[in-house]
């Protein structure tokens, strides 16, 4: 694995001025690069273009379609009884009746479910995420050259200066993965790795 300082920039003319900095205190090109990041739940991870594999509010959408599909098939087989009884129809007229009903009563059921979900404070769902979007300036660094890298980050006005874990492969981040949680790297922490006897 190897040891990466990153910041986010909101413009790619501010973070490529950032990059020349970079490149001016004795970072090479295949040690620097620079992309952008969607906004949260927005990275595509699934075919459907989301973050997750399904809608998170309808949640109770199956269980009001199964009490609509009870509740529809009894009001349909009344209907349908009725029917037989007062007009003699065949006995398929209930059968059919009982049907409708009960697929009637699934859509409304399911549908009242999934208002309900929609309603403030009804499962509602909070993006976890906490990393911003914008243009992100990674660079490949060593444990000695980290807090250099660092500095000219935060001095050109990049923000969030994190560090990170990850693989470094033909001079970009290859395993970056925009929905985990960033590692601050404070001056706090660089000055306790400078001087890890006062730590």
């Amino acid at each position: 694995m190897s040891l990466i300082v990153a910041a986010r920039y909101t413009t790619f003319p501010s973070a490529e001025q950032a990059a020349r900095h970079l490149f001016e205190s004795g970072f090479v090109e295949e040690d620097v690069t620079l992309f952008f990041v969607n906004p949260r739940g927005q990275h595509a991870r699934f075919p459907v273009g989301e973050d997750m594999n399904k809608d998170p509010v309808p949640v109770d959408a199956p269980k009001g379609a199964g009490k609509g599909v009870t509740i529809g098939a009894v009001a349909g087989a009344v209907v349908g009884v009725a029917i037989f009884a007062a007009f003699a129809a065949p006995l398929l007229i209930s059968i059919i009746a009982a049907g409708v009903g009960a697929y009637v009563g699934s859509l409304v059921g399911a549908m009242l479910h999934r208002r309900d979900g929609d309603r403030p404070g009804h499962h509602e769902f909070v993006h976890r995420e906490v990393r911003g979007s914008g243009v992100l300036l990674a660079v490949h660094v060593s444990t000695d050259t980290q807090q250099q890298a660092a500095r000219v980050l935060r001095d050109t006005g990049g923000v969030e200066v994190e560090r990170a874990s990850g693989r470094w492969q033909q001079g970009r981040w290859a395993d970056f993965d925009p929905t985990r949680t960033p590692a601050p790297l404070d001056r706090t922490s660089e000055e306790q790795m400078q001087n890890p006897s006062s730590a």
